[in-house]
């Protein structure tokens, strides 16, 4: 098994609970606490590496990792939807799917709301009024609302990389020199 049918299967296992989640909490208009819940955990798993550790680590049983869950979600004042799919999937050992569910999870409600995620990578940070801009210019495209999801990489020398859905747009310095680097390859 490759990296990437391990990938597959992670993002296939994600999708369902994602799938079940999202049509659960639109039935009973919880969509904002899910998105609540996102952020929370989306921040614990950002903020603590023993968090991580216990949806990665194979070592925990599945009970240490449904109390560790159940308390964590009483604690965080999780919604009772994502406490118990939470709980569910430490029960069948799935919890190493969270960072997955949560990124379909977003895209879900953001598809629900007509809004999409540009990921956006720069040499530098943006200011308020490019962002601005920029998302003005992408909701032209796309017809949708865009939110922007920035990064910064000053290895691209200039420009951005922009990615909304499969679509990509490098407008790089890196990207045009290693452009005009093959042509030069190619004519030598």
């Amino acid at each position: 098994m490759d990296v990437s049918e391990t990938a597959s299967i992670s993002t296939g296992i994600a999708q369902r609970y994602a799938s079940a989640v999202f049509d659960i909490a639109k039935e009973g208009k919880q969509i904002k606490a899910i998105e609540a819940d996102l952020d929370a955990l989306q921040g614990a798993m950002s903020d603590s590496d023993d968090f991580r550790n216990l949806i990665q680590s194979p070592i925990y049983t599945r009970a240490e990792q449904g109390d560790a869950v159940a308390a964590l979600a009483k604690k965080m004042k999780i919604s009772s939807t994502m406490a118990n799919t939470l709980a569910l999937m430490a029960s069948k050992r799935r919890l190493f799917v969270l960072p997955q569910l949560i990124k379909t999870l977003r895209e879900a409600i953001a598809e629900d709301k007509g809004e999409v995620t540009a990921e956006v990578t720069s040499a530098k940070a943006l200011t308020k009024a490019q962002s601005d801009k920029l998302a003005k210019t992408l909701k032209a495209s796309t017809g949708k609302t865009v939110t922007l999801q920035t990064s910064v990489d000053e290895s691209l020398i200039g420009g951005l990389i922009v990615k909304v859905g499969s679509k990509m747009i490098d407008t790089s310095i890196r990207a045009k020199l290693n452009s005009l680097q093959n042509v030069m390859k190619e004519v030598g």
